[in-house]
């Protein structure tokens, strides 16, 4: 088909108007490319069968179907490097990109949060994970059925890790250090990569250092010390490089002469300690600072305002060196805009082991906790006014932009924020932890981390009531029973609330009274008890007087559960009040969320234009929030709505809208 106008034949999109002001053309978004896997660091040797193998692999997916290929080894014998260097050069075989996970991040006292790596893929691939847990399993196949992309999963140590992350094709290909035979079941191809021989090791030493550097025994000596392992091999050759007049015979010498040894290597390759030692003493001292840290940080990622914050004088030079001598590497699949890093947890180890006796450990860790507790603080109150307990935090660390850009500072911090308030718990420093649970609220009930919420917020309840602070207990226990009752888990919930009742009469602050109440109210509704709820939400508002954020909030319950009710017009009365006080203080957030409650009271009576178009305004400002649960939420009503209205055109379009959300 083709579209003439005056006598030009064209293709595509055709407007005929008598006189046109403002017309928008909208093409589809196009589908998100990921390319996560870091590049190769330089010079490759001595990896051909591994190489074909991964070929091998992708020629069976490029038939159609599912490839595995598992490779095991010691820590530092190069597995990341050999699936980087296989990514780089087979990359346009991969048309929908390569996704990378390292499971030592989102692994927690022996298990791994499954579900929010998958909701970290379904992201990548440009789709909004959904809410309830089970459901990203689901929706991950069905993603990745029409696609070709690599999966590279790092640090696995169960099979039973890898099954849970199987897309329905693509090639997915694990490292891990633990033996994983059983994924032959699964069709995966199981490697074992051991250490460089003495010949490829000291080619690729002879190519970083050229002609004129160390003999061939010497080198082969560096080799041999360094157990063949080209993650120590990296370390000390790039000293050698930066240092041009440093012998290569006095490195292996002290090497020598060092206790221990890579010779005494056990199952897990854990022990690099003489060669770490000696890359750690030739680091600057911003260097060494850095590194020390690296023993102390909980988490797994570092930046350079953490370092900054820690003491670390010139943490960006600092930052360079380590990445300089491959201690660290650059995370590239971060969620926002600020640098990360990470350290091989080998060189984590080892830098644990230099600071275990460190006389300012504490301190340097109080630094750390005192870090995250300070910019969680600045998120929070970024993303608008609510009740708050603690004093305002973060002196001297960078805001942040908007509430969007906190919610992914957040997010993108979340494996570290777990892991400092576990910390800071061991070390019995209760005021942080409880404070820190308080300003991980819009991190956690935003992006339904359940797992990571549930942990920190028991550790949270019990610091609470070691610091004598009746009101955080009764505040922190409430944010743990919405956990429970966004899983549908109303018995715990419950449960909470009635444990957090017990310290009302010791509270201070009327409000956290209307907290409780609140969740109270949502148990009741989601019980089929709207008059019940009516009456929780009511006194809740009371509480509330006096706090607009408060007010609007209990307002926007309260007009729920009178539709539920039957009460639809005191409903509209209702939120046409909450309207007005959002949009006198500018609370955004729930300028959004008030719409959708003011389609469902319209359609309640009959009203249908005016439903959809409060629906309709509720989804264009949640999109616009980036809040994907609350705008799939509206786009299922305007289904509901279409049908009603026998508008296949509406319901087509929210429908498209729903499967992009969650296809």
């Amino acid at each position: 088909m083709t579209n003439t106008v005056s006598g030009a034949t064209v293709g595509g999109h055709v407007v005929q108007a008598d006189s046109i002001g403002a017309v928008h053309l909208h093409q589809p978004e196009p589908v998100p490319r990921p390319r996560q896997v870091r590049p190769p660091r330089g010079p490759f040797v001595n990896r051909e069968p591994e190489l074909a193998a991964l070929t091998g692999a992708l020629d069976r997916v490029e038939a159609g179907g599912l490839g595995i290929v598992v490779f095991t080894g010691l820590g530092g014998v190069g597995k990341t490097e050999l699936i980087a260097k296989f990514t780089e050069e087979h990359r346009a075989r991969f048309p929908d990109g390569d996704l990378y996970a390292d499971l030592l991040a989102y692994r927690h006292q022996g298990g791994v949060d499954l579900p929010e790596l998958l909701a970290g893929f379904l992201r990548a691939l440009g789709s909004e994970p959904p809410a309830v847990e089970a459901e990203r399993f689901t929706k991950f196949r069905t993603v990745t059925a029409e696609r070709r992309c690599l999966f590279f999963l790092d640090n696995v140590e169960h099979a039973a890790e890898v099954r849970a992350l199987l897309p329905s094709s693509g090639l997915v290909v694990v490292a891990g250090r633990r033996r994983l035979p059983a994924l032959r079941m699964d069709g995966a191809e199981v490697r074992q990569l051991g250490p460089l021989s003495g010949t490829a090791g000291t080619e690729l030493v002879r190519r970083w250092l050229g002609a004129g550097r160390g003999t061939e025994v010497e080198l082969a000596a560096l080799v041999e010390e360094c157990g063949g392992l080209p993650l120590a091999l990296n370390a000390v050759g790039s000293q050698l490089l930066d240092r041009e007049h440093l012998p290569v015979g006095r490195v292996v010498a002290e090497l020598r002469h060092r206790e221990g040894g890579l010779a005494m290597l056990d199952d897990e390759g854990s022990d690099l300690g003489p060669t770490y030692d000696a890359v750690y003493e030739r680091l600057s001292p911003q260097g060494r600072a850095l590194y020390r840290l690296i023993g102390v940080h909980p988490g797994p990622f570092l930046s350079a305002e953490l370092a900054r914050a820690a003491g670390v004088e010139q943490a960006a030079k600092a930052l360079t060196e380590l990445r300089a001598v491959h201690l660290v590497d650059e995370v590239l699949d971060a969620d926002d805009s600020e640098e990360r890093f990470r350290a091989h947890d080998v060189v984590r180890l080892h830098a644990y082991g230099r600071t275990r006796e460190l006389p300012g450990r504490a301190e340097l860790l109080a630094r750390v906790v005192a870090y995250y507790r300070g910019r969680s603080s600045l998120a929070d109150r970024a993303m608008g006014s609510r009740l708050r307990l603690q004093e305002a935090g973060g002196a001297g660390l960078p805001g942040f932009a908007s509430g969007a850009a906190a919610l992914e500072w957040l997010h993108a911090e979340r494996s570290n924020l777990r892991a400092v308030v576990e910390a800071a718990a061991e070390q019995r420093w209760h005021g942080e932890v409880w404070r820190l649970c308080e300003s991980l609220w819009p991190l956690y009930h935003g992006r339904k981390l359940y797992q990571d919420w549930i942990a920190t917020h028991r550790l949270g309840v019990e610091s609470a009531q070691w610091d004598n602070q009746p009101d955080a207990v009764v505040r922190v226990r409430n944010q743990l029973a919405r956990a429970h009752y966004e899983r549908k888990e109303y018995g715990p919930a419950a449960e909470q609330l009635a444990l957090a009742a017990e310290q009302l009469p010791l509270v201070v602050e009327r409000r956290v009274a209307g907290v409780l109440l609140e969740t109270d109210g949502l148990l009741c509704l989601a019980d089929g008890r709207p008059g019940e709820a009516v009456d929780r939400f009511t006194r809740a508002l009371a509480e509330n007087r006096g706090d607009a954020h408060g007010e609007i909030v209990q307002s926007y319950n309260l007009a729920q559960a009178l539709i539920a009710d039957g009460r639809p017009e005191q409903a509209l009365t209702v939120l046409a009040e909450a309207a007005a006080r959002a949009e006198a203080t500018a609370d955004h957030d729930m300028l959004m969320k008030l719409p959708l409650v003011r389609a469902r009271a319209h359609q309640a009576l009959g009203q249908l234009d005016l439903a959809v178009a409060a629906a309709g305004d509720c989804a264009r400002r949640a999109g616009e929030r980036k809040q994907y649960p609350k705008e799939a939420q509206a786009h299922t009503l305007l289904v509901a709505l279409a049908e009603e209205l026998d508008d296949p055109e509406l319901a087509e379009r929210s429908r498209a809208r729903l499967r992009e959300l969650r296809p």
